[in-house]
């Protein structure tokens, strides 16, 4: 029985120090292990604090099955190989072999690493140094792992040079194949046990297998899903195309690589490359200055973009042309010639009638843009997955249900004969936290909201011991909410965008008593144990934009199916999303913490309740004093603590 391996006495407590048994955890091992066995579908909702990762480890290595985890984040899979697999298979004393898998945007290119470096031509000093760097650190590394490159940018302008797509992957025809580390991760994951990947790239090993142009992935036995609410978006990404203003740079630069290398003979393909990226300019200018995004057909019809997109066409013309002529002369010019197609295809596609079933839909941010075919269900694409014979299905997420129901998740990934189970956190939510939803709020669309809510929030944060976060729903709001604190507020305030994350993150916990204002991405993911973040603030409930192409797409869709979008859609991805941002406060079984809800529709609204009845059993106040009262609470009793 699996559940001996949990046991007080049993090998994990023996081995792995700071173990130590929870009910939940045995419970959730206990299922994982008969749905491998009865080869089952299921579904776990683990609350923050179960020890879901190794509540579902331990059964995936002791079945002796081939493996597939599938995690959300890099840093969730990183996690899972670095730490917890090597703690658990050491404990266990289990030999069998595990890898590591990312996609192939994280590994060095030796074949473009060394055009690149060839070419010589770097448009600034800095990116001849990174890649004197990378060239220095390339003759070490064992695994090409670009993320271990020493004071390489994360966003460095090199990146896309020094690694490799699909589109301009030589694969076989490479001379650097047999030492390629993409081709080295894929043979040790082909004999591993279990391999560790992340959500884009098991969608990307479908789209590729859906071209019938090979696979990326060993097929397992058994594929277990973590962070699992995360799949519907990120499905639509792999299950639709897209053209990006970066593709088209990048295949510029291709070509006028491959003209300098492989036909030096045709200036005209020099000519065209650079016709191409001018035109791409132009695109991206008549979008406007702003962020946009928006439906393609409406933006089309209105003619704003007449002609810009025909000398876009012509571009793309031209480049067709001169690319064919020089077919049979070399592996770039043929590959070059391969994207021009493919890109020219989908551009027809996006200049005829819409298609049912998909939404077309363009986004233009910074000196980008990009124009998108995206499915609005990807349901009937997934069930033909897990359909599969012979093979276990296992998904888990701290949200994955609505109201204890798991009919959104499995409406959207087309499942529909599953096994479930629902783990509530082992916290103490009653003594560890509190939760405030204060009274005269602005209303939720009100001009100016920021400045008010902040100071409303002020003489709260004044006995707030730790650190907070501001989470907004809006880049506007976050901007206005930052400002006024920096003028009022004596505390440093962090700004998403302004560094990293992980940057960012880094100097919240050291700070201690910092507050960090963020939107979608600090929502979830983001763990910080301890005082160093004690409230965690929401400014209101982050049901998606009313402009949103495909959320507009996908309410008409259920409209017209005689369906409800509000209550079958829209409501419950926000509760799902407020789930994720209310579980930032308690990560440990230590963690004390206020938790800020400054949306008036949760009290004045029937659904108000739903998300409410959704979020951990906290004691509610309407009263701002008695969540300054907590604090105040804490902070005697550290006192005594620290006088004894």
């Amino acid at each position: 029985m699996v559940s001996s391996l949990f046991a007080s006495d049993g090998p994990l407590a023996r081995n792995i120090s700071k173990f130590s048994p929870r009910k939940q955890q045995t419970q959730m091992a206990e299922a994982v292990a008969k749905a491998i066995e009865q080869q089952q579908c299921l579904l776990v909702e683990a609350g923050t604090g179960t020890g879901k990762t190794f509540g579902y480890l331990v059964p995936l290595l002791k079945s002796g099955k081939k493996v597939v985890i599938s995690t959300g984040s890099k840093a969730l899979q990183e996690q899972l190989f670095l730490r917890d697999l090597p703690a658990i298979t050491k404990a266990l004393e289990i030999s069998e072999p595990t890898a590591l898998l990312k996609g192939r945007s994280n590994y060095l290119c030796l074949e473009r690493l060394g055009r690149f470096a060839m070419q010589g031509e770097f448009q600034t000093r800095e990116q001849a140094a990174e890649i004197t760097r990378v060239k220095r650190w390339s003759q070490h590394s064992k695994d090409g792992d670009v993320s271990g490159i020493p004071e390489l940018r994360e966003n460095s302008d090199i990146l896309p040079f020094i690694t490799s797509t699909n589109d301009n992957c030589l694969g076989r025809e490479c001379s650097h194949y047999e030492s390629c580390y993409l081709v080295k991760a894929r043979r040790k994951a082909m004999e591993a046990q279990l391999v560790v990947i992340n959500h884009h790239l098991f969608f990307a090993d479908i789209s590729v297998k859906d071209t019938g142009f090979g696979e990326l992935l060993p097929d397992a036995g058994v594929y277990l899903f973590d962070e699992a609410h995360q799949l519907p978006e990120i499905a639509t990404q792999y299950f639709g195309k897209a053209l990006s203003s970066r593709q088209v740079f990048e295949l510029c630069k291709e070509i006028t690589i491959a003209y300098r290398t492989e036909a030096q003979d045709s200036k005209q393909l020099g000519k065209a490359a650079t016709h191409l990226e001018n035109a791409t300019r132009d695109m991206r200018l008549a979008f406007g200055r702003d962020n946009n995004r928006g439906e393609w057909f409406e933006l089309l019809a209105s003619g704003s973009l007449q002609g810009p997109i025909t000398r876009w066409h012509d571009a793309f013309n031209l480049c067709y042309e001169l690319l064919k002529l020089q077919l049979g002369r070399g592996e770039v010019l043929d590959r070059c010639f391969e994207r021009v197609v493919e890109f020219r295809t989908l551009l027809d596609q996006l200049d005829g009638q819409r298609q049912p079933g998909y939404c077309c839909w363009y986004e233009s941010h910074g000196q980008n843009f990009s124009l998108n075919i995206t499915p609005l269900s990807i349901a009937e694409r997934f069930s033909q997955e897990i359909e599969k014979e012979n093979v276990s299905w296992i998904f888990t997420s701290a949200t994955l249900t609505v109201d204890e129901r798991f009919d959104l998740f499995t409406r959207e990934m087309g499942i529909e004969t599953y096994q479930q189970l629902i783990l509530g956190s082992p916290f103490d939510y009653q003594n560890q936290s509190l939760m405030l939803l204060p009274r005269y709020l602005p209303p939720a669309n009100q001009y100016g909201r920021g400045k008010l809510l902040v100071k409303q929030m002020l003489p709260l944060f004044e006995t707030v011991r730790g650190g907070i976060f501001f989470l907004c729903t809006s880049h506007q709001l976050m901007q206005e909410v930052a400002g006024v604190l920096r003028d009022t507020c004596s505390r440093n305030v962090l700004l998403q965008g302004e560094e990293s994350k992980q940057r960012l993150l880094k100097q919240f916990t050291e700070d201690g008593k910092a507050i960090l204002v963020a939107t979608a991405s600090f929502w979830e993911g983001v763990d910080v144990q301890g005082e160093a973040l004690s409230c965690v603030v929401i400014d209101k409930l982050p049901f998606s934009s009313p402009d949103d192409p495909l959320m507009k797409a996908r309410v008409d869709d259920c409209r017209m199916a005689g369906g409800d979008p509000f209550a079958e859609l829209q409501l419950p991805k926000a509760v799902i999303a407020l789930k994720q941002g209310a579980g930032r406060l308690i990560r440990d079984g230590s963690d004390t913490g206020v938790l800020v809800l400054c949306d008036p529709r949760l009290v004045s609204r029937n659904y108000g309740q739903l998300f409410l009845k959704s979020l951990p059993p906290m004691p509610r106040t309407r009263e701002r004093s008695k969540a300054q009262d907590f604090f105040h609470s804490l902070d005697k009793a550290t006192r005594e603590f620290e006088h004894e």
